[in-house]
Order: structure tokens, then sequence, then C-alpha cells
């Protein structure tokens, strides 16, 4: 990154989940410039001259061998934002990507009921936090991604078993969160994507079974099939999931606006479920990723990656007349 320019700056991880964006902006006539966030540099002497920078990175980079990017990136935005550059997805919105216990607090401070849970950063922690939370239960990696890490357990004996066997991952922050497993109503869960803090379009995801890996994603359920043996064991490989359209009630969409507010998502999806005990809605996932759905024109009605250009574009002029740095369309 280095001289001035007038393209925007796409920071990101994985080789595949951002070739539709690229393919619209290519069809569009958007001057870009990818930047693969797996090796990267520095120099926090220097001016980072950039008008936009788009903030891809995934939490999820460590299951693929890229676990160095995710704190790396911490320091990259920092600077930049510093420097008083335009970051779509910036450190806040990027802090709550990248910390499920900090999403946990969001929810709380907004008053959204969310699974109860205990932050450990230690197994011997977790087997006693196991004793308060009850069984079943899950424990996912503070750190995770498509649903990297996450083991249900349905009693005590399965979980000192795990611990044993070496199967639980703390994660690349050795934190976990053990936490109570939500009977789902109907066995679906909805997610809600926004763009620029609103509401974009909702889905209903089905699955069979206990599948935590319900990225929507076409580049999700390919690279699910490449999985090997040992990440099998505790992500799952996506099968026997289907999505729709969903149109949320008007309390749903404005609990989600709010979420992408206080968290400052420039794009972002929020996941909850129906507890089926109560049919009360329990929040628990806030993704500043969101891999837009695939075939999203027969499903959702529209192209979404369309909808993100104009949002991009929108912010590249922006950056023409606006002075100093913006956090967020959301904030």
């Amino acid at each position: 990154m280095g001289d001035k320019n007038n393209k925007i700056s796409i920071y990101y991880e994985h080789p595949d989940w951002f070739r539709p964006l690229f393919t619209a902006l290519d069809r569009r006539g958007v001057a870009y410039e990818s930047i693969d966030a797996s090796g990267h540099s520095f120099n926090p002497d220097r001016t980072i001259d950039t008008p936009v920078f788009f903030n891809r990175m995934s939490a999820s980079a460590s299951y693929r061998g890229h676990g160095n990017a995710i704190f790396y990136t911490r320091y990259l935005l920092a600077q930049l934002e510093n420097n008083g550059v335009r970051v779509i997805n910036g450190s806040r919105s990027y802090a709550i990507e990248t910390s499920k216990a900090l999403q946990l607090s969001l929810l709380r401070t907004l008053g959204l009921r969310h699974p109860k849970t205990i932050v450990s950063n230690s197994l011997e922690q977790i087997s006693a936090a196991a004793g308060e939370i009850g069984f079943p239960l899950v424990v996912k990696p503070n750190i995770g991604g498509r649903g990297s890490g996450i083991i249900l357990f349905n009693s005590k004996d399965e979980l000192a078993q795990a611990i044993t066997d070496g199967l639980i991952d703390l994660g690349p922050d050795s934190t976990a969160l053990v936490q109570e497993f939500l009977p789902k109503r109907g066995g679906t869960i909805q997610r809600i994507e926004t763009l620029g803090g609103k509401f974009l379009y909702g889905l209903r995801i089905h699955t069979s079974g206990e599948n935590f890996n319900l990225c929507p994603a076409e580049a999700c359920l390919i690279e699910d099939q490449q999985l090997d043996a040992e990440i099998c064991l505790t992500d799952g490989p996506a099968k026997g999931v289907s999505f729709e359209r969903f149109d949320p009630p008007a309390e749903i969409i404005a609990a989600v606006e709010k979420i992408a507010a206080e968290a400052r998502l420039d794009l972002g999806g929020v996941e909850y479920l129906i507890d089926d005990r109560t049919g009360e809605p329990v929040f628990y996932d806030i993704n500043a990723l969101s891999n837009f759905v695939a075939d999203a024109i027969n499903i959702v009605g529209f192209d979404p990656h369309e909808k993100l250009v104009d949002f991009l574009e929108k912010e590249m002029n922006r950056c023409d007349t606006v002075i100093g740095f913006r956090s967020s369309v959301a904030g």
C-alpha cells in the first residue's frame, strides 16, 4: 500500500469467498486493489494512503493456516484509523467479529436475550463451568467462524473424555465459551443481513441434526467437502442445510439494527434462534464477515453484491468530500 490512489483496498484472507464481490466490481468498472491478509506488512512511521479500506478478514483463518493474520489485523486497522482512513468494518466491528465473549457483552448491554455462558481460559475451568451451566451444553472457541471448534456435550462423562483425549480447542487466544445448548424451534435458525447499518434481507436456515457450520455462501459449502478428518471432528461438514428467504418481524429488525450500530457494522449478519421451550428469540452470533447466500437472486430476489458495490461507491464519493475519519455509517 503506498502512493496515493483512488482504488478501494479490499483486505481479505480466504482465497474463494470474495470472488463474487470482485466479479461485481469488475462488471461495474470500479477500481480496487486486493490485499492478501496472510502475508502483509506496514510501517508505523508511514501514512497509509488509501481512500477506502474494506476489511474482510476472517476469524476462522487459523483453521486454514493463516492464524498469523488474526491479531496482526488489529494493529493494521488501528494504524489505518489513526491515519484517518475510512475503514469499512473497522476496529470496533473486527473486535466483535473475533470475540464471542465481546458479542455476548454487547447483547447484554442492549438487553437482548442470549445463551447462558461462562468464558474460560483453561480446561480445568471448562469442567467446573459445565457444572454451573448444566447439560446439554456446547464448548466453542472465543475466536471461531463457520462453527469451527464447536462441540456438543450431553453429559459430564462425554466432556471429561473429550478433555482427556485433547479434543477441545481453546482457539487462537486460548479462550473458550461454555454455553447452554438451546433447542431450536422447527430445527431452524434465522440470519439477518445488514448493510450500512440497515436491514438487507433475512434467511431461515434449515438443518438436519446439530450442524454448527451454517455459512450460507457457496464457497463455504465447497470448502466443507475438502475438510480433513481432524477438522471434521469438531467442525462438521455442512450437509442437509437449506436456506429460504425470511421476512423478520419489525422488533427483530429493530434489535438487529441496534446491534449493527453498537458493533459499528457497516456490513454484517446477526443470527438468532427461537427457544423451543419459551418461544422467545435468543441472539447468539454477530458476524462482521457476512458472506452472502449462494444463489441469492433465486433465494432472496436480488444480488446483494450489487447493493454492496453501490455502498462502496458511495463511500468512495464521500471520501472525496468529507474530511476526517468516519468509523461507520452504522454508528
